[in-house]
């Protein structure tokens, strides 16, 4: 018998350090998935967070890879997709962006909109997905509400519509006027704000004297927001034009139930899906699913490999044969997993906007579709255009076999694109990356994962346009032009600058040269 119960499948995307670790870790203390939060900041004696698992993240506390996070809530099941923080991992936080329905973007109160969080607006906006904006670390110092609602529609253009408002400025955090109801809830902090802050809901009358000068502030702004027809119009948020807004503290863990609530209530449920030719497919429809992460070395005990697949329709059992869509191969889901952070646990079905781990699944790349019953194939996740290119080479010759098999590995993981060429040959392929961070993953994994220490060197290009073998094949020899393929066969002609790339385009318009979607921004 399938889980009927309803889905929610979101992510949490924000500019780096706007607290997005620690708001996931604090959703799963409320959903009570786990006992006592840990923020990745190192504060003495607090764990790492669960999603945040590689050696890197934990030493930088920042998100490299993304995890999935599932647990209940109310009579309904919540998927968290975790994403990377840093911009120069835009392309691994796009293809997140395509397995969920909803997002939840973290908004630093005292920075406003940062240049990632803009990017990450407008994946957002060009996916289709609606988005909750939360403002985060309301007990620190910052701007005032108004000002960060004038930031909200000046900038990335969406219509805020506050649900909570902050009762107290910026640093002094006392609850929400919840706008909805017309309640006081008064927030208690906690220890560290290692467990669930206690909050009490009251009506205006029981406000408190101590409170009632920045109460009556906030009924105020409350009511010049309804003046000016600040509202939550559902259609309207489902459309994309509007962002519903609330205030919190993730690591007082204040706000965070109403967020949970607002999640349930507000953002969508798995929706029909269309393939790329056209043809849909219902949640209730026969299985299908597309991968959208390939992730290695999670147990550094024994080299596994897994798939994260969104589930589009119908219930995943495991053990059943699915067809892969790109070879028509069948392909057997023998061993499946649910994901929390780095642990892994056995599952035995999944519905649709549930999140599963196929394992060993060496087949399967990113942008893959796997279905039972009629053929379907969703489209593929769009690649960046790269920025930074360096040559890669093995340290040690003798560990050549552990060099190639770890390159192609973290190719078709998507960790960096991989270009190869004829003049190159093997030996010396080129990384071609969004930002320079990843080389750093690259190097760390290959020297700790696959036992083979690299050398990197820097080649000059800073810009790709795709082109096709005709065009290849025209390039040839070209001053400031070097043609190589990436393994899903796509041709890059890389230039030095962006310069050059026009000049070429312009003196040969017979030569396809398209640009790539620019990281983050797509």
């Amino acid at each position: 018998m399938s889980d009927s119960r309803p889905r929610r499948t979101f992510a949490v995307i924000s500019h780096p350090d706007a607290g997005k670790s620690t708001l996931t870790e604090a959703l799963a203390l409320h959903a009570r998935v786990i006992t006592e939060a840990g923020a990745v900041h190192g504060k003495g004696g607090r764990r790492a967070t669960v999603s945040d698992w590689m050696d890197m993240e934990k030493a930088r506390g920042i998100s490299i890879t993304s995890a999935a996070l599932q647990f209940t809530y109310r009579d309904h099941v919540v998927n968290l997709v975790d994403t990377p923080g840093h911009s120069d991992f835009s392309e691994d936080t796009y293809r997140v962006l395509s397995a969920v329905d909803s997002a939840v973007m973290l908004v630093d109160a005292g920075k406003g909109l940062e240049p990632q969080t803009l990017k990450l607006f407008r994946v957002c906006a060009l996916r289709g997905i609606p988005v909750i904006t939360v403002i985060n670390k309301w007990d620190r110092p910052g701007l005032s509400a108004l000002e960060l609602m004038d930031l909200i529609e000046q900038q990335i253009k969406l219509r805020p519509t506050p649900l909570t408002w902050p009762v107290g400025e910026a640093g002094d955090f006392r609850g929400v006027l919840d706008r909805r109801t017309g309640e006081f809830v008064k927030y208690t902090r906690t220890a560290g704000g290692a467990t669930r802050a206690p909050e009490r809901r009251m009506p205006a009358s029981e406000v408190d004297a101590a409170d009632l000068p920045v109460w009556q502030d906030a009924v105020e702004e409350h009511e010049l927001l309804e003046a000016d027809g600040a509202d939550h119009d559902q259609e309207l948020f489902l459309a994309g034009r509007t962002t519903p807004v609330m205030f919190a503290s993730a690591l007082q863990n204040f706000g965070v139930a109403q967020l949970l609530d607002l999640l349930l209530d507000l953002a969508p449920a798995p929706h029909a899906t269309e393939g790329v030719d056209g043809s849909v497919r219902e949640p209730a429809d026969d299985f299908s699913a597309f991968v959208f992460k390939v992730q290695s070395g999670m147990n550094a005990a024994h080299r596994d490999r897994l798939a994260y697949a969104r589930v589009v329709s119908g219930t995943f059992e495991r053990g059943m044969v699915v067809t892969h869509a790109s070879t028509g191969r069948p392909f057997a889901t023998k061993y499946a997993q649910a994901v929390f952070g780095r642990e892994l646990s056995s599952i035995e079905e999944a519905s649709p906007g549930d999140i599963i781990g196929l394992v060993n699944a060496q087949a399967l790349r990113v942008g893959d579709t796997v279905y039972v019953g009629d053929a379907i194939e969703y489209p593929p996740v769009p690649t960046f255009a790269p920025e930074h290119f360096m040559t890669v080479t093995a340290a040690d010759v003798g560990r050549y076999k552990q060099f190639r098999k770890g390159i192609d590995q973290l190719d078709q993981e998507g960790v960096v694109q991989v270009l190869r060429s004829d003049l190159r040959g093997d030996q010396s392929p080129v990384l071609a990356a969004v930002g320079p961070m990843q080389f750093e993953v690259v190097e760390e994994r290959m020297e700790n994962e696959f036992n083979s220490p690299i050398r990197l060197s820097r080649l000059d290009y800073q810009v790709a346009r795709r082109t096709d073998a005709d065009g290849a094949a025209a390039l040839s020899g070209k001053r400031g032009v070097e043609v190589l393929q990436r393994s899903d066969g796509t041709h890059l002609a890389l230039f030095v600058d962006k310069w050059r790339a026009d000049v070429t385009a312009r003196d040969n318009p017979d030569i396809m040269l398209e640009a790539l979607p620019a990281g983050g921004a797509a």
